[in-house]
């Protein structure tokens, strides 16, 4: 197995952080989402890839529920190998005719490669082999003043993220703590 391989087989699957929920919950720590991950890859359902494609496409389906309410919140990346062996993440535009209630996989039609777009606003996030899992992530700017950052480590037994939302450098979202997914049985 590869290098890409083996990284793209430690995120695709069906992902919650219910065990980290019953952790806060017992710590009586509140304020963190129900969080879930469905991530596919979609190789398989985009016509057009280059005979030589050396790339993994994975649809990201994230739902978060915050007191009652759901947030359906899908991604589209290419994950790349680099020269270097360090893994990259190349965020892309929602496919035109998809909002993000219907950008799910068990729904999705066929692709076209020509029509999938990098997402400009999104620098992409670089991952290197670490400590026997892979991390990594990157920070972008949405506009002058908006700030995403990134931060991820991958192992076989959770997925680590963190996110947040920075505006004129306060933080406007994101939590005190990683979020962590567990694969779901």
């Amino acid at each position: 197995m590869n290098q890409l391989q083996e990284f793209v087989s430690l995120l695709a699957g069906t992902f919650d952080n219910r065990v980290q929920l019953a952790d806060f919950e017992a710590r009586g720590v509140t304020g963190y989402p129900a969080a879930r991950h469905v991530n596919t890859v979609l190789n398989d359902r985009i016509d057009g890839l280059p005979e030589d494609f050396n790339g993994v496409f994975m649809l990201e389906e994230s739902d978060y529920t915050v007191n009652g309410r759901t947030n359906p919140m899908p991604h589209l990346f290419l994950f790349t190998l680099e020269p270097d062996g360090r893994v990259k993440l190349t965020s892309y535009d929602m496919p035109a005719g998809y909002t993000k209630e219907t950008f799910r996989a068990e729904s999705l039609g066929r692709l076209r490669y020509q029509d999938l777009t990098p997402s400009a606003k999104f620098t992409p996030a670089l991952y290197e082999k670490k400590d026997g899992g892979w991390e990594g992530g990157s920070e972008s700017m949405f506009t002058p003043v908006l700030k995403f950052k990134l931060w991820e480590r991958f192992t076989s037994d959770v997925l680590v993220v963190s996110e947040s939302m920075e505006m004129n450098g306060k933080r406007t979202f994101g939590y005190d703590q990683p979020l962590e997914y567990r694969r779901c049985q």
